[in-house]
C-alpha cells in the first residue's frame, strides 16, 4: 500500500507493517493508524507517520538512548488493549520535539517522557500512556576508559 507524507513524500509501506493505536494518541485521537520509519543518518530518531493523514509526522526515540528507564504498571485494560503476551514484546517510545525558548534559532530537542507511546511490537497495537504522579530517580554508571596496552 502507498501512504503520502508531506516530510517522507510517497511511501509503499507492507500493510502489515502499520501499527494501530485503537484510542489514538492525545490531541491527534482520529488518527489511528501509523507507520514507524528509521530516520536516515540516525541510529536514534524515528518517524511516526499518521497513515491517514500526510501532515502529521512525531519525532519519536526509544529513551534508552537519553538514558530513561522506565517502571511503570500497565492497568488490566491497558493490557487487555494491546493484547500483552509477554513484555519481551513491549516497544517504549518517546515523542520529541523543537524548542526555541530563547529565540536563538538554536533550538533544544525535548521529549515527552511523562507520556511514553507503548506499543506491542508483535500485534503492533499502541496507547500512550500518561504518567500522572511520577518519581524521577538518577543511576549513575561509571565509564570505564579502555587502554590499549602493547608489549614491546
Amino acid at each position: 500500500m502507498e501512504i503520502q507524507s508531506k516530510l517522507l513524500g510517497n511511501q509503499q509501506v507492507n500493510p502489515d507493517t502499520i501499527l494501530t493505536f485503537p484510542h489514538g494518541i492525545p490531541g491527534f485521537e482520529d488518527q489511528t493508524r501509523f507507520k514507524l520509519f528509521h530516520q536516515e543518518g540516525s541510529e536514534i530518531v524515528y518517524w511516526l507517520q499518521a497513515v491517514d493523514s500526510d501532515d502529521l509526522t512525531l519525532s519519536v526515540a526509544q529513551p534508552s538512548h537519553f538514558n530513561i528507564n522506565y517502571s511503570f504498571v500497565l492497568t488490566d485494560e491497558e493490557e487487555q488493549l494491546l493484547q500483552l503476551e509477554s513484555a519481551d514484546d513491549l516497544l517504549i517510545l518517546i515523542v520529541l520535539h523543537k524548542q526555541d525558548e530563547n529565540h536563538t534559532g538554536k533550538p533544544t530537542i525535548k521529549g515527552s517522557i511523562k507520556s511514553p507511546l507503548v506499543i506491542n511490537s508483535a500485534k503492533r497495537i499502541g496507547l500512550q500512556k500518561v504518567l500522572i504522579a511520577i518519581e524521577q530517580s538518577i543511576t549513575l554508571t561509571e565509564k570505564v576508559s579502555e587502554i590499549d596496552v602493547l608489549e614491546a
